[in-house]
C-alpha cells in the first residue's frame, strides 16, 4: 500500500473555493426542467433557496468550521451528534448518490458534444442515441478519474478553469443573448405577464419542480475539504456564501433566458439547453459558435464531475482508514489517491450507463436516476440539519467561529427546522412518477426508486456488521469523535487541536467532552 500519510501542500483559496462550490452545486442542464414553468419559475427557484440552499450553506458553515482539524464530513458531523453507524450512513450516502448522478450530468456532456457539427437535425439526432450518449458517458468519466489519480492540485485547477469556461461564462452568455434577443426585436417564448406563484393545484408540477432540490445539493460537499483551505474558519463560511449568491443567479436568470427562446410544450430536458443556445446564434447569424458553447459545456461538465470524483471519494476513503472499510478500499497510488474506491466508483458508473438499453428513452433514464440521486441525498441531508440542532445541545460549549445566531439556540432552530422540512418534503414527493416525461412503466420507476434507497440504505450498517479492528489503519490519523472520553481518544483529539493552532494561529479549545 501507499504511504496513506501523503498530504498535499496545496492550499485552496476563496476564489478556487467559490468556483469548486459553484461548480460543485450549478449544472446548466437543469435549466430546462425549470424553464417549463415560466415566470414562475422564479419562485421554485427562490423557495428552495430559502428553504433548502441557505439552510445548508448556513449549517455546513458551522459544522465544517465547528471541526477544522477533523475529516469526514458529513460522517464527523452527523457522527458527533448521533453516533458512527449514522455518521457512516450519512458519508456513504453521499458517495453513492454522487456515483449514481454522474450518468445524468455526464448524459447532458454526451449532448453539448452531439452539438458540435453544423447540421443540427443530425445534431438531435446522434443527441439522443443511445450507444452515442453511452460511449461519450464513459469517456468523459474515465478522463476525469485520471485526473483525479494526479492529486487535489490537479482537481482543483481543473474544477476553477472549467468551471469558468463551462459553467459561469455560458450562463452570463445565455443571459446577453436574452437580453440582446428581446431588444432586437425577438419575440418571447415566455409570457411575463404570467402568475409568479405557480398553481399549486396541479400536483405534477409540484412533483416534478421538486426535483429542483437536487439543483442546490452539494453546497456542503467542499466541507471535506476544510484541512485543504487556507484560514478555514474564516474563508470557508465566506467562499460557501459568495457560492451560493451566485448559484442562484446563475439558476434564475438562465431559466429565464432559456424560457424566451422556446417555448414551454417544446422543451426537452436533456436537449433544450444546446437547442435554447442554437436558436440565439440562429437569429443573430452567429451560427459558427454553436460548436464552441458545445465544447464549453462539456468542459464544464468534467470539471462538475472532477469535483464529485475527488469530494465524496476522498471523504469516505478517509473514513475508510479509521476501520470502517475493508483494507482493499483504503489502497492508495502514489499520489495519496484513494485508486481503489475510484475504480470500484468507476465501474458503478459504467453498469448504470449500460442501463441505458432497458429504458424508454434517454430522457426517462436520465429522470430516473436524478430521482434516485435526490432520494439518497436527502436522507444525508435529514440527517445533517437534525445533528446541528443537536449538537447544539449535545456540544453547547465547543467553540463556533462561525455560529448562526450570535446568542441561543432560537435561529438554529429556524434554519435546521425550515431545512429539514424542505429536505422531508422533496423527499416525499421524489417518489412520484412526473407526467410530463414518459417513464414507460411506473412498476419499473417505483421498483429503482424503492428497492434502491432500500439497498442503499440498508447496505452501510450491513458492512458495519462485519467490520473487523483488522481495518484499522495504523497510518491513519483520523481524528476520534468528542464523544470517545477514553484516554487514548482525549489525547488524539487534543495533539490534532494543538497542531491546527500551531499551523493556522488559531484557538480552538473548549470545554471537556460531555
Amino acid at each position: 500500500m501507499a504511504n496513506t500519510n501523503v498530504k498535499s501542500a496545496v492550499k485552496l483559496g476563496v476564489f478556487t473555493l467559490v468556483i469548486m462550490n459553484v461548480v460543485a452545486v450549478v449544472s446548466l442542464r437543469g435549466l430546462p426542467a425549470e424553464a417549463e414553468y415560466g415566470v414562475s419559475s422564479a419562485f421554485y427557484y427562490l423557495f428552495a433557496a430559502l428553504v433548502f440552499l441557505i439552510p445548508v450553506s448556513l449549517v455546513a458553515a458551522e459544522l465544517a468550521a465547528m471541526f477544522p482539524y477533523q475529516q469526514g464530513g458529513m460522517f464527523r458531523w452527523i457522527g458527533e451528534a448521533f453516533g458512527q453507524k449514522l455518521g457512516f450512513l450519512g458519508i456513504w450516502l453521499q458517495w453513492v448518490e454522487s456515483t449514481i448522478w454522474f450518468p445524468t450530468v455526464l448524459t447532458f456532456g454526451a449532448v453539448s458534444l452531439a452539438f458540435i457539427g453544423m447540421d443540427h437535425v443530425a445534431d438531435s439526432h446522434l443527441a439522443s442515441n443511445k450507444i452515442y450518449t453511452i460511449v461519450v458517458v464513459l469517456a468523459i468519466y474515465w478522463i476525469a478519474t485520471l485526473i483525479s489519480m494526479k492529486g487535489l492540485g490537479w482537481v482543483g485547477k481543473v474544477s476553477k478553469i472549467g468551471g469558468i469556461v463551462g459553467t459561469v461564462i455560458p450562463a452570463c452568455i445565455l443571459v446577453i443573448l436574452a437580453i440582446i434577443y428581446l431588444c432586437m426585436g425577438g419575440t418571447p417564448q415566455m409570457d411575463f405577464h404570467g402568475d409568479f406563484f405557480p398553481d399549486f393545484s396541479n400536483f405534477d408540477n409540484v412533483v416534478l419542480a421538486a426535483s429542483i432540490f437536487l439543483f442546490y445539493a452539494g453546497m456542503e460537499m467542499s466541507g471535506i475539504h476544510v484541512r485543504d483551505v487556507a484560514n478555514p474558519t474564516v474563508n470557508y463560511p465566506k467562499a460557501v456564501f459568495v457560492g451560493a449568491i451566485i448559484t442562484v443567479l446563475i439558476f434564475v436568470l438562465g431559466t429565464y433566458a432559456l424560457g424566451v427562446i422556446i417555448p414551454a410544450k417544446d422543451i426537452n430536458l436533456v436537449q433544450s439547453l444546446l437547442v435554447g443556445f442554437d436558436n440565439y446564434f440562429q437569429f443573430m447569424h452567429l451560427n459558427w459558435l454553436t460548436p464552441v458553447i458545445a465544447i464549453a459545456l462539456a468542459f464544464g461538465v468534467l470539471a462538475g464531475v472532477l469535483t464529485w470524483v475527488a469530494g465524496p471519494s476522498k471523504g469516505i476513503f478517509a473514513v475508510g482508514q479509521a476501520g470502517y472499510l475493508p483494507p482493499f478500499f483504503q489502497k492508495t497510488n502514489k499520489s495519496g489517491v484513494q485508486k481503489n474506491i475510484l475504480y470500484v466508483q468507476g465501474g458503478a458508473v459504467t453498469f448504470l450507463a449500460l442501463l441505458f438499453v432497458v429504458m424508454p428513452s434517454v430522457e426517462s433514464f436520465y429522470q430516473i436516476l436524478s430521482q434516485l440521486t435526490v432520494l439518497l441525498y436527502l436522507i444525508a441531508y435529514l440527517l445533517m440539519f437534525a445533528a446541528a440542532i443537536y449538537l447544539r445541545y449535545r456540544m453547547k460549549t465547543t467553540k463556533r467561529p462561525f455560529r448562526i445566531g450570535s446568542k441561543g439556540n432560537g435561529l438554529m432552530w429556524i434554519v435546521g427546522g425550515v431545512g429539514f422540512l424542505g429536505s422531508l418534503l422533496a423527499f416525499v414527493l421524489s417518489f412520484f412518477p412526473p407526467d410530463q416525461i414518459p417513464m414507460g412503466s411506473t412498476t419499473v420507476w417505483y421498483a429503482v426508486l424503492f428497492g434502491g434507497v432500500f439497498i442503499f440504505v440498508v447496505a452501510p450498517f450491513i458492512i458495519l456488521h462485519f467490520r473487523k479492528p483488522s481495518w484499522v489503519d495504523p497510518k491513519s490519523d483520523f481524528v476520534p469523535f468528542h464523544w470517545q472520553t477514553d484516554s487514548e481518544s482525549q489525547a488524539k483529539l487534543a495533539a490534532a487541536a494543538k497542531a491546527f493552532e500551531e499551523k493556522n494561529d488559531v484557538t480552538t479549545a473548549d470545554a471537556p467532552a460531555k
